[in-house]
């Protein structure tokens, strides 16, 4: 796998024969868990097609020109001409091999995944999902000596990880951006000696069997299960935001929004985050226009203030988008006004969307975990669930509050349930 420039695409892309390209960013956590899977990816097709990286901040005009809006994205190309779908933003190893169909034929797809040979590791407690709940369950366990594996999607840090700055966790004077305190959360559970299975896809889960399978081939096995799987960004749900996601409307602020210099924006929501995200983005936008369906934002008093006094930002109350469409290389936002009905269009270069979270809890769909009305996890003071065995620490877990010193609390009350249970 080779890295190349804009200079190097017409000889190696456009007259190569079969061609797989990441477009990456730095601060870029997405662009960060795929790094792997491309890897590994490229290594097992490496007789069948050739694999590049093009850096995306050094190669802006090449990254315009083939429509490339977000990071990571990643294209396939054929005797010079893209092929199939592109790939962006939390892009699953699974959906590599789809893509590869395309490339190499099913065929070929099918007789390399069938040398891939499975393996099974046994541990004392496995821990799925790396946010701060996950990870202070895997420092307090290690600390320990409870064999652990943390196992995530992505990278460990979870949504912190995506947050420009975080102002409000104990220890830290100034605000810290959030990927560089997912960084050190991570670092002490890794060097304390919490294996880590990351960037993997999580083929399935029996919480009752206490066993995980990744990536369609390994399998493992823990006494304990700790469920920390998180939230993930809510979807409005209108026609053309599933299209149009990864090339014009994104859902992370710190991955996108460097790309956005002297442009417009709109950002949809009105809680902290996308309060917070807009006020970041206009440290590169021209302008930002936030529209949010309330009367009043329902982000905290200091956010707001600082987003009132942002000349860059104008507010559109009671508003909500009906539908998106790209038009050239701008994105027409149709929105309608509550009280009157009437309907308006937004012309912008980007949309930004932050309108709350959900569980993730798609891995357990087919698990009996009792679940609260909204949707999470329910757990009693020890964070045990109904099922023996199994917690749930996080937002991902049934409680009045999440945020990060919740989550961690959560995930110090689990590991110490458990070492309890596992020394008795």
């Amino acid at each position: 796998m080779k890295e190349i420039s804009s200079a190097d695409f017409d000889q190696f892309v456009l007259k190569g024969s079969k061609v797989v390209i990441d477009f990456y960013s730095t601060e870029c956590p997405p662009c960060e868990a795929l790094a792997p899977k491309f890897e590994s990816i490229a290594g097992l097709f490496s007789q069948d097609a050739v694999f590049y990286k093009i850096f995306r901040q050094q190669n802006r005009d090449l990254a315009e020109r083939l429509g490339v809006k977000s990071s990571p994205t990643v294209l396939f190309f054929e005797d010079g001409q893209e092929v199939g779908l592109r790939l962006s933003g939390g892009i699953r190893r699974y959906e590599l091999f789809e893509s590869m169909k395309v490339l190499v034929g099913k065929e070929k797809v099918k007789e390399i995944k069938s040398k891939i040979q499975p393996e099974t590791s046994d541990y004392d407690v496995a821990i799925l999902g790396g946010g701060p709940g996950g990870l202070t369950a895997g420092l307090y366990l290690c600390q320990a000596k409870i064999n652990t594996v943390l196992i995530d999607v992505g990278l460990p840090g979870g949504n912190v990880s995506t947050t420009h700055m975080v102002s409000n966790y104990p220890g830290f004077i100034e605000p810290q951006p959030g990927y560089m305190l997912s960084h050190f959360m991570s670092e002490q559970t890794k060097q304390c000696g919490t294996s880590y299975k990351v960037a993997v896809d999580v083929t399935k889960v029996d919480l009752k069997k206490k066993e995980i399978i990744l990536d369609e081939y390994e399998t493992i096995k823990a006494k304990k299960i700790i469920v920390a799987t998180g939230t993930s960004p809510n979807l409005i749900g209108i026609p053309g935001e599933k299209e149009l996601k990864g090339n014009g409307i994104s859902y992370c602020a710190t991955c996108d929004a460097k790309y956005f210099v002297d442009k417009d924006v709109i950002v949809i929501g009105g809680g902290n985050s996308a309060i917070e995200e807009a006020d970041f983005i206009t440290k590169f936008a021209r302008k930002v226009t936030i529209i949010h369906q309330f009367e009043k934002l329902q982000a905290n008093k200091q956010a707001q203030e600082r987003a009132f006094a942002n000349k860059k930002i104008e507010f559109f109350f009671e508003h909500e988008p009906r539908e998106f469409k790209k038009v050239d290389d701008k994105i027409v936002t149709e929105v309608e006004d509550i009280k009157t009905k009437e309907k308006k269009k937004f012309i912008s270069d980007g949309v930004f969307i932050f309108i709350g979270l959900k569980p993730n809890l798609s891995l357990l769909s087919s698990e009996n975990i009792e679940l609260d009305n909204w949707g999470y996890i329910k757990t009693d003071e020890d964070k045990h669930t109904n099922i023996d065995g199994v917690y749930a620490v996080g937002d991902v877990s049934s409680k009045k509050y999440r945020q990060i010193t919740t989550a961690i609390a959560d995930g110090t009350i689990a590991a110490i349930s458990i070492t309890r249970e596992l020394d008795s």
